[in-house]
């Protein structure tokens, strides 16, 4: 589509919904199989948006890795398995990125946006916007998040207080019961060798003696056979000198069995059966079971609950002067946060009265003058639960300050003001959405604005005036709407026809540009209905024909 306007029109129930739904989608609003038609296993769309040269979408794409020189495609794969795909400029991309890329593309004002206006919580970012007051409000929102963590661990070090002798007391235990033990690394595995020896000594001497009888003692001993075999190749090798390497390998043989035989012979002197050393080395090794089973289940995680307990002990007996500092922090953080949401609050209340003058002035534009308009800014109370460093004069401080906005009008010469949500009704709500819009577009960075609904409870002049206001904000940002009034209709630089077909069993929405005897039909269309009649026809040329 070309910049300007463009205008949609088509019979209700041709599918309009539908090209919000596949825009919304393309920037990022979350899917669902359900809306994939029935029969089909995948849904796909796609679009092509034209990106302006130093514009912010330009400057995200680059800072994303994309290059923005030739636009930018986005397309999405919808999956009954609910294996969506994001695809931008034929990379694959997740939803993340893909919101950070649209943030600035399109702004869609439906039905839902009419709503939302009579939603006072989005009063304030309205304001903001308008005021350009977003980075102070961000530098709010960071000191803030920037708070939260120092608050929560004072509450921790607040709630350890009211505990902290009872703590001290069961840690200063803990400390004292694995430090009396005084238990080494790999120690218990020692003990355990240690047992098994005092436990199995009888068994050890049996078999150690009858390995140093075998080697030595014993008739037959494996140290006189090695002698006997090692004369005998001594005695060839003084025939064939090639058997002299036995020779020495079998000297070496029986050097090797004489230092077991002396390595066993020293065993077993040392070996003794030692009752009392057995039930020491027992009590020992039940010692540090003990503290096995209450501190971690092995001696590693036993010496790593003593150094946790050292360090816990360290910060309740510092825990004071921990407090100390965190709530001096804490001070010194909310004194420049109240300042900070001061000012903002100080910039809001010259913003608000610029703001309401402007809307009295585009709305007195969209016939609904003489009316009254007011923005108020109140606080919201801080409940007891609310932390003092949130709180400033009993209001409560979050990401946003402590000012909280909410408009209020009066449609009707002699009426009192009331809120927005309680007086508007479905024409003047559009008029108002339509007037922000123009408004906030002034300093928008958004480079596609859609309208649906914008023409909902108006109609005659007061819709040529609707149409007027659009296509004047169509000369600052390429302008989509969908409307099925005639008089907003003429105003499109460029009109596109919606139309339901069934083909084959099967429903298809279509969407085809109108020349001129085309678009002049579907003007006659909309202005007469069903039946367009010579009448009809003339008072549509001259609707044209005055655009």
């Amino acid at each position: 589509m070309d910049a300007g306007l463009t205008v949609m029109s088509g019979e209700t129930g041709a599918g309009k919904s539908i090209i919000i739904n596949a825009v919304n989608l393309l920037l990022g609003s979350r899917a669902s199989s359900k809306l994939i038609r029935t029969g089909a296993e995948t849904a796909e769309l796609e679009a092509f948006f034209e990106v302006a040269p130093d514009s912010s979408v330009e400057r995200t794409m680059r800072a994303q890795g994309y290059d923005p020189d030739e636009g930018l495609v986005i397309r999405r794969l919808i999956s009954r398995r609910d294996r969506h795909r994001v695809y931008l400029n034929g990379q694959m991309a997740t939803m993340q990125v893909l919101n950070t890329v649209t943030a600035d593309l399109a702004s869609i004002s439906s039905q839902h946006a009419h709503q939302g206006l009579l939603k006072e919580d989005q009063h304030l970012d309205i304001l903001d916007q308008y005021g350009g007051l977003l980075p102070m409000r961000t530098a709010i929102a960071q000191r803030h998040a920037a708070m939260r963590p120092h608050l929560e661990q004072l509450e921790t070090l607040t709630q350890q207080q009211k505990r902290q002798n009872e703590q001290i007391e069961l840690l200063r235990f803990q400390a004292q019961e694995i430090e009396t033990t005084a238990p080494e690394p790999g120690e218990d595995e020692a003990l355990e060798l240690e047992r098994r020896r005092l436990r199995n000594t009888q068994t050890l001497l049996k078999a150690v003696g009858s390995c140093v009888e075998g080697l030595y003692a014993a008739e037959g001993a494996l140290v006189d056979q090695l002698a006997f075999i090692r004369s005998q190749l001594e005695r060839a090798a003084a025939i064939d000198s090639s058997l002299e390497g036995a020779c020495a390998q079998m000297a070496e043989l029986g050097y090797q069995i004489e230092d077991i035989t002396e390595a066993l012979r020293r065993y077993l002197q040392q070996v003794e059966s030692d009752d009392q050393q057995l039930e020491m080395v027992e009590e020992r090794l039940d010692m540090i079971n003990r503290l096995k089973r209450k501190y971690g289940g092995s001696l590693k995680r036993v010496l790593a609950k003593a150094g946790e307990i050292r360090r816990n002990l360290d910060e309740l007996e510092n825990l004071d002067d921990r407090i100390n500092a965190a709530e001096a922090f804490l001070t010194e953080q909310h004194a420049m946060l109240v300042a900070d949401a001061g000012r903002l609050s100080k910039r809001r209340q010259k913003v608000a009265r610029k703001l309401a003058a402007r809307i009295i002035e585009e709305l007195g534009e969209l016939e609904m003058g003489p009316i009254r308009f007011e923005i108020t800014l109140d606080g919201v109370a801080a409940d007891p639960q609310t932390p003092a460093c949130m709180c400033h004069k009993g209001l409560r401080i979050d990401e946003r300050g402590y000012d909280r906005a909410a408009f209020f009008i009066s449609p009707n010469v002699g009426e009192a003001l009331k809120p927005l949500a309680a007086i508007a009704s479905g024409g003047e709500l559009s008029r108002v959405v339509l007037a922000l819009k123009a408004i906030l577009a002034e300093s928008s960075a958004v480079e596609s604005v859609i309208f649906d609904e914008v023409d909902a409870g108006i109609g005659g002049g007061i819709a040529e005036v609707v149409g007027q206001k659009l296509k004047s904000l169509a000369l600052r940002h390429q302008v989509i709407c969908i409307t099925h009034l005639p008089q907003i209709a003429r105003f499109g630089d460029a009109h596109f026809k919606i139309t339901k077909t069934v083909k084959d069993g099967r429903t298809a929405t279509q969407i085809a540009p109108l020349d001129e005897p085309d678009r002049l039909e579907e003007i006659a269309r909309m202005l007469g209905g069903v039946k367009i009649t010579a009448k009809t026809r003339a008072h549509a040329r001259e609707m044209l024909r005055r655009n």
